[in-house]
């Protein structure tokens, strides 16, 4: 074993890619990987908070002399061996220890959620001014902000964020009523209530968050937003907060952007074989008008995310201009679209066009200027990407039409639409077959019940999904490459129902889609049911 400098070695070490390779790495530097549960002193276990140890997945074991042992699950992030030094104020030394012995570790010895810190919180002393104070308006900000810096707060608002982003959470919404403060987990595009904290900590918890964010803690009667940025796990999490002012108070909810959560690859976000050969031909053109359609929340922006990924090229000039930037894409110059100071995407579509770019994704067609600007930009050279609010793929012409393009330019320009929602997979920990129930039947086609033998995969519930059966998302799609006909009949400023006609025989819509990746096991008939019931008139 050896004792490890308070500064490590970060020019040699590097993070863990997998457990035998990181196994192997600390093999080689002489530091020891435990194979079975260790001994822990409980006072070394104090020298961090719970957050901090999740967040740095690092324990504490004992003080070996005048150095702290330190179990970690990737002995080789320096970063974290660093802020560990730091904080106990010891020379660290580490060890390497099996995620699942760790993750027992963890569990005996930082047992705590953030329920149990809220529940904590409420019991201790310093917070018996707030529990007399039953007019929470009246609170002032000097006093929130007093609230909003206790530690055990801080841990509690922390621990809030870590389990949000460890339970891959996309949103936290944080409700207030006018007898408690409902906390809620968007997993899966479905929201979780989680136990709720006392209704008395509710200005010190938003104050907190809203300190964090770096917002106006005084002002609680005006609409605002944020930004927070955490490591977790050796990784950068961006955090977009918005708070509103409501009947009781100020409802927040924060978006989590974790990148390495989210897989920017076609195949992996549920995109057949079929559309993916239709998607490439599409990027390639050199010029030209792709629109991604559906409601909010449906991944356009992560499926544009994924095409301009496998796009880049370091011979091509890629410029986004977006409101907001989700995703810092590497090689590709992003634009925040900022109102306040002029930037909108008109005027910025405008100045990216000076810039001598091959490629342009504008984060949303909003208007008429947009559109004019974007299938301008199209016909001379460019290729553009772009996204609407449409119900199916075909309806994006006529909104486009409506905003005051020109039929005989929108058919010049366009060269695809896809339209897209998204539905849960089933956990691939507890899948199992199941008969189809019959109020489910019914709603099938005969063609579609033929795909399934009367059985369908369903997930029965385990840790792994928090008992949902469900685990991660997967896209249902409808590709339109545009060809010589409808070409013809979007210049002819034909009828929806006469485009769609001349769609070709191939076209999948995202019903039948959604369907076939029902059969093959990978969601249930009732997800894509609920994620495309405003398309079924479509094969009726």
């Amino acid at each position: 074993m050896i004792l490890e400098h308070p500064s490590g070695n970060s020019g040699m070490e590097t993070s863990i890619d997998s457990p035998d390779a990181g196994r192997e790495r600390c093999r080689m530097l002489g530091i020891q990987w435990l194979e079975k549960m260790p001994d822990v002193d409980e006072s070394a276990v104090e020298h961090v908070t719970p957050d901090t140890a999740v967040r740095l997945r690092a324990i504490p074991i004992r003080i070996d002399d005048g150095s702290l042992l330190v179990a970690m699950a990737d002995p080789l992030d320096i970063s974290a061996v660093d802020e560990m030094t730091s904080l106990c104020d010891l020379p660290i030394t580490r060890v390497g220890l099996d995620q699942d012995l760790f993750s027992e570790l963890m569990r005996v010895h930082y047992g705590t959620t953030a329920a149990r810190m809220a529940e904590s919180l409420a019991r201790d002393g310093d917070v018996t001014a707030m529990e007399a104070e039953h007019n929470l308006d009246a609170i002032e900000a000097d006093d929130v902000h007093r609230m909003a810096e206790q530690p055990t707060l801080i841990n509690l608002v922390n621990l809030v964020l870590l389990e949000a982003i460890q339970s891959r959470t996309s949103d936290v919404h944080i409700e207030p009523f006018e007898s408690e403060l409902k906390v809620k987990y968007r997993i899966d595009g479905i929201l979780i209530e989680q136990p709720p904290p006392p209704k008395h900590l509710q200005p010190a918890l938003i104050g907190r968050i809203k300190i964090m964010a770096h917002m106006n803690i005084a002002e609680r009667y005006v609409p605002q937003d944020g930004h927070i940025t955490l490591r977790f796990e050796g990784r950068k999490v961006d955090i977009r907060v918005s708070t509103v002012p409501t009947l009781y108070g100020e409802s927040v909810v924060m978006r989590i952007l974790d990148k390495s959560a989210q897989s920017l690859d076609l195949q992996n976000l549920g995109m057949s074989e079929i559309h993916r050969d239709m998607m490439d031909r599409m990027i390639d053109k050199p010029h030209g008008l792709v629109l991604v359609t559906g409601p909010t929340g449906s991944g356009k922006t992560t499926t544009l995310y994924a095409a301009l990924s496998k796009l880049y090229d370091p011979r091509k000039k890629i410029i986004t201009i977006e409101d907001p930037v989700e995703y810092e894409l590497s090689g590709i110059n992003q634009i925040p679209v900022n109102p306040k100071r002029g930037l909108t995407f008109a005027s910025g579509l405008r100045s990216i066009l000076r810039q001598d770019p091959d490629v342009i994704f504008v984060g949303e067609v909003r208007d008429n200027e947009t559109v004019d600007i974007a299938i301008r930009s199209a016909l001379t050279g460019h290729l553009i990407f772009s996204t609407l609010h449409t119900n199916d793929a075909i309806s994006s012409i006529g909104r486009m039409i409506d905003m005051g393009a020109e039929p005989y330019l929108v058919a010049s320009v366009i060269e695809g639409l896809l339209a897209q929602r998204l539905g849960r997979r089933v956990c691939e920990y507890c899948a199992e077959s199941r008969p189809i129930p019959e109020e489910t039947l019914h709603r099938l086609t005969a063609d579609e019940l033929d795909q399934f033998n009367g059985r369908q995969m369903i997930g029965a519930g385990c840790e792994e999904c928090r008992n949902t059966g469900f685990r991660g998302r997967i896209g249902f799609f409808e590709l339109i490459r545009v060809n010589s006909d409808l070409r013809a009949a979007i210049a002819d400023n034909r009828p929806v129902i006469e485009l769609k006609e001349n769609m070709g025989k191939d076209f999948i819509n995202m019903r039948m889609d959604g369907i076939s990746k029902a059969a093959a096991g990978a969601t249930t008939i009732q997800e894509v049911l609920r994620a495309t019931q405003d398309v079924e008139e479509l094969i009726k």
